[in-house]
């Protein structure tokens, strides 16, 4: 992600498709045909130089290497690696570097090129001269990808020195500019502060501000869906009519077992989202990272087996019930 939001480089990948979104072979069992595109959404990495527990409990380093291991288990190509926001947890040049160390290798191996998002923990001027080979700067981070007629636009709700989300005028004049003419498949926004409520009453104080300066700009364009994080637990919900999916943290997350003043964090619960894009909607499924034994599973062998079948017989081969023996 490169340019500020009065001069955004636009980076287009490569074309991807369908085919790039897993190895099964191309057959439509039900009404939907495959996700035209896959993303990876994670977030709040909070990275620190030389990885000294985070808080003192929390090893960020082996949490962010464990998320990718369970990626890479996913057998999934993405058309995108997208981490919205608390890339380091303080800003440290050398959490940056070693975050890229981390990641891109990993990215190349998958093919997607990777969109960074800053939040409330991230320093732009080094987040710029550290991972992205830029001039360093206190404008705002944002970019625009074109994943083959999918429009990702990342936003910068940063606010240097605190640690609430904002919206400038100038950066939502340039979301307007952007969003002027739709995309083929239309928008994705990434931005790291979300624009839902939470039930946990402190969090409330570091919200985003401008939310109704935003909703006037995304109402009637062709934006289909913004992904968050900040919270550092899984929600939903909507924004001015279009969907909201928030990605839990790969560091830790909140412990949502407790009463809502109570909540703190845990070194559990780490996922990732896999968003699906559908011609006519979009799924966010949540995948812990955790390594746990799998049971018996379709193989390749038998989804092909099926695929030779009439949908009829596929019916009747899968969905009927065996009977049960008299009471």
């Amino acid at each position: 992600m490169d340019g500020t939001a009065d001069d955004t480089a636009r980076r287009d990948a490569a074309p991807t498709g369908a085919a790039r979104s897993g190895s099964h072979p191309e057959v439509q069992f039900g009404r939907h045909p495959r996700a035209a595109r896959t993303l990876i959404h994670l977030s709040d990495t909070h990275l620190l130089a030389g990885n000294p527990p985070l808080g003192g409990r929390y090893d960020t380093a082996t949490n962010l290497e464990a998320t990718l291991a369970a990626i890479e288990r996913t057998g999934i190509r993405p058309d995108a690696l997208v981490f919205t926001g608390d890339l380091t947890d303080l800003g440290e040049p050398e959490a940056y570097r070693d975050l890229r160390r981390r990641v891109e290798p990993f990215a190349a191996r998958l093919g997607a090129p990777v969109v960074w998002v800053a939040g409330n923990h991230d320093e732009r001027p080094a987040l710029r001269s550290a991972l992205l080979d830029q001039e360093a700067s206190d404008a705002p981070v944002t970019g625009v990808w074109d994943l083959d007629g999918l429009r990702l636009i990342a936003l910068d709700t940063s606010v240097p020195g605190w640690h609430h989300g904002d919206l400038d005028e100038t950066q939502l004049a340039w979301l307007r500019d952007v969003l002027a003419e739709p995309a083929p498949h239309g928008s994705l926004i990434a931005l790291h502060h979300p624009p839902l409520p939470t039930h946990i009453p402190f969090f409330d104080i570091l919200e985003l501000r401008r939310q109704d300066e935003l909703a006037a700009v995304l109402r009637g364009s062709d934006v289909r869906g913004i992904l968050a994080g900040h919270l550092h637990y899984s929600t939903s919900g909507t924004f001015a009519g279009i969907p909201v999916s928030v990605a839990a943290a790969t560091c830790y997350t909140m412990n949502l077992q407790r009463p809502p003043s109570a909540v703190n964090g845990m070194d559990a619960g780490q996922s990732f989202h896999l968003v699906h894009v559908y011609d006519d909607v979009i799924t966010h499924a949540v995948v812990p990272v955790v390594a746990a034994e799998t049971a018996e599973h379709f193989s390749p062998e038998w989804v092909a087996k099926m695929a030779e079948l009439t949908p009829e017989e596929r019916l009747a081969a899968f969905s009927r019930k065996a009977p049960h023996p008299p009471a």
